[in-house]
C-alpha cells in the first residue's frame, strides 16, 4: 500500500479558554479580601477605571451605561433588581467545567505576594504609631526579659541562640550538646543558662517536651512532689485514662489522683501561643441573613464586600479625540474593553453568591429555627439545579465565602452534609446532626451509664436513624470522644468531690 500526502477537511469540538474566561472563573472563588487586591491591581493597570469616593459619596463624571438600561458600577448592578439574562453568564458554562484549573493563572495571593506595605511619602522611615501599634513577639517578651536578668555577654550569646530556637509553641526545638559544639562552650554552660531561661515569662518556656513543660509550671506553683513527677513521666497511660496502673505508679488513692489530674489539665501545654501567634484575620462576612416578621428570611449582600468600580467615559472621549495613530488606539480599546468585562464579571459574581445563598437559607431554614439539629442534608448539586449553574460553579462561588446570621457566621460550604437514611416512613437526616445528637447523647451520660457505640446505634435507630455501629465511632473519633470504657474510667475517677471539696465541706460543718 502507497502512502501519499493528501488534503482533508475534518469538523470537530474543541474547548477554547480565553484568558477572559480563566480570569473569570478565578473571580468566582476568590475571597472578598482576594477580590479587593485583584480590583486594586485593575484600577492600577487601566486608566479608564476608578474607585467612587467613598468620603464624600460622590464619584468622578462618568458615563457607565452599557446602553440596557443597567446601573452604573458594579455594586449597584449587584444590588439592582435585575438579574442577569441568560446570555449575560459568560462565567457559567458546561465547557469551561472540562477545563484544567491547573493551566490557570496563579491564585490572588500568589500574584500579590510580592507586595510590600501600603505605601506613604515616609516609607523609608519608621513611623513612631507603627512600633507603638505592634504587638510583642514571645522572642521579644524573651529577649527583654534575658537582658534584665543575664549580666554576662558569654551568656547572653548563649541565651539569644537559645530564644531563637524556641517555637511559637513555646518549646526548644534543638539540642543542647548542638548548641554546645556550634558555639565551642561546655554542655553544662549552654544547660545553665537554658534553666535560667526557663524561669521566664511565661511559665514552662523553653521545654524539650510537654512533661518538661508541665513540670517548670507545677515548680513555679511549688506544687512539683514526687507523685505527680511520677504522673508526668506516664502521660502516656492518662491519655489512655488507664487510672489504675497510675495510681500504682504514683503510690496515691483515687482522691488524691483526681486532684493531681485536675491540676495538670489546668496547666498550659503551650505556653509560647499566648505571645507568638499571629493577629486573628476578623471574617468579613459576604452575605447578610436576617429575619423579618411579615416577609420571612431576607438575604442581601454586604456593601462592605462589593468593590465599586466605575468606568469614566468623560475621560475616554477626551483621550481618544486626541489619538493620532492606530497603536494607540487598539490600546485604548483593550483598556475599555477589560473595564467593561471587570464590571460585568463583578456583576456576575456578586448575584450568584446572592442566589447560591438565597437557595441555601430556603433550603436550611430549619437550622435557623431549631440549630444544627434542624441541619437538612445537601448536596452542590441540589443548589446547582435550582439555581440553573454547573455543580463547580457552586462549589467557587462558596469557597471562602462567608454568611452571617443570627446564629453566627458561617461558612457557606458548612451547609452542604452528606445523607443519612431514615426509618420507614422518615426522611433522610443530615450527618452533621446525627453527630450533633451523637455528642449530645454523650453529654448526658451518667456517672453509672455510660453509652456504648451499639447502644447509640440503638438510640438512634428509634429516632429514625439508619446508621451503623462503625459510623458511630468513626463519628465519635471525629469528635475526639474517646470510647466507651475509657469513658467509664474517667467518670470513675471523677466521683465525688474532691479532697479540697471535702475539706472545705468539713469545715463548713463544724463552724
Amino acid at each position: 500500500m502507497a502512502l501519499s500526502p493528501k488534503l482533508g477537511l475534518r469538523q470537530t469540538t474543541a474547548l477554547v479558554m480565553t484568558p477572559k474566561l480563566q480570569q473569570a472563573i478565578r473571580l468566582l472563588q476568590l475571597s472578598n479580601l482576594e477580590l479587593a487586591a485583584y480590583v486594586e491591581e485593575e484600577l492600577a493597570q487601566n486608566p479608564l477605571l476608578e474607585r467612587e469616593d467613598s468620603e464624600s459619596g460622590e464619584a468622578a463624571p462618568t458615563d457607565t451605561d452599557f446602553g440596557d438600561g443597567e446601573p452604573r458600577d458594579a455594586a449597584d448592578l449587584a444590588q439592582s433588581d435585575r438579574l442577569p439574562a441568560e446570555g449575560d453568564t459568560p462565567l457559567d458554562t458546561e465547557h469551561a467545567e472540562s477545563w484544567d484549573e491547573g493551566n490557570a493563572p496563579g491564585s490572588a495571593s500568589e500574584a500579590f505576594a510580592d507586595w510590600g506595605p501600603g505605601g506613604d511619602f515616609d516609607d523609608g522611615e519608621s513611623s513612631f504609631e507603627r512600633t507603638l501599634a505592634r504587638e510583642a513577639t514571645l522572642r521579644d517578651h524573651l529577649v527583654e526579659q534575658m537582658t534584665l536578668t543575664i549580666a554576662d555577654a558569654g551568656d547572653r550569646m548563649i541565651a539569644t541562640n537559645l530564644i531563637d530556637l524556641i517555637d511559637e509553641s513555646g518549646y526548644l526545638a534543638g539540642d543542647a550538646a548542638e548548641i554546645a559544639e556550634r558555639l565551642g562552650v561546655e554542655v553544662e554552660r549552654v544547660e545553665r543558662v537554658l534553666a535560667v531561661i526557663q524561669t521566664f515569662d511565661p511559665s514552662g518556656i523553653g521545654a524539650r517536651s510537654l512533661s518538661e513543660c508541665l513540670a517548670l509550671q507545677l515548680k513555679e506553683r511549688n506544687r512539683f512532689d514526687p507523685a505527680i513527677a511520677a504522673l508526668l513521666a506516664h502521660l502516656d497511660l492518662l491519655a489512655r485514662r488507664d487510672l489504675g496502673a497510675l495510681k500504682r505508679i504514683c503510690g496515691v488513692d483515687d482522691d488524691d489522683l483526681r486532684d493531681m489530674i485536675a491540676e495538670v489539665r489546668a496547666l498550659d501545654p503551650k505556653p509560647g501561643l499566648r505571645y507568638g501567634g499571629q493577629p486573628a484575620t476578623p471574617i468579613v462576612p459576604d452575605v447578610l441573613v436576617r429575619y423579618d416578621r411579615k416577609l420571612g428570611w431576607q438575604v442581601d449582600l454586604n456593601p462592605e464586600t462589593l468593590p465599586r468600580v466605575l468606568i469614566n467615559r468623560t475621560y475616554h472621549s477626551t483621550i481618544a479625540a486626541t489619538l493620532k495613530n492606530k497603536a494607540e488606539r487598539d490600546y485604548l480599546a483593550e483598556r475599555l474593553q477589560a473595564a467593561n468585562w471587570l464590571t460585568r464579571a463583578l456583576h456576575q459574581r456578586a448575584t450568584t453568591i446572592l442566589k447560591v445563598a438565597t437557595e441555601i437559607i430556603r433550603r436550611q431554614q430549619e437550622f435557623f429555627a431549631r440549630g444544627v439539629s434542624g441541619l437538612k442534608p445537601l448536596t452542590l448539586r441540589d443548589i446547582a439545579d435550582a439555581v440553573a449553574v454547573h455543580e463547580s460553579t457552586v462549589s467557587r462561588v462558596t469557597s471562602n465565602k462567608y454568611m452571617a446570621t443570627p446564629r453566627g457566621i458561617f461558612e457557606l460550604k458548612y451547609f452542604f452534609t452528606s445523607s443519612l437514611p431514615g426509618s420507614a416512613g422518615v426522611d433522610s437526616h443530615s450527618a452533621e446532626a446525627v453527630r450533633f445528637r451523637l455528642k449530645e447523647l454523650i453529654e448526658a451520660e451518667g456517672p453509672g451509664d455510660v453509652l456504648s457505640d451499639d447502644r447509640i446505634v440503638d438510640i438512634l435507630g428509634k429516632e429514625g436513624i439508619e446508621i451503623a455501629r462503625r459510623t458511630v465511632a468513626k463519628y465519635r473519633e471525629a469528635l475526639r470522644i474517646p470510647s466507651s470504657a475509657q469513658r467509664r474510667r474517667e467518670k470513675a475517677v471523677s466521683l465525688g468531690p474532691t479532697s479540697q471539696q471535702r475539706a472545705a465541706k468539713a469545715k463548713i460543718g463544724r463552724m
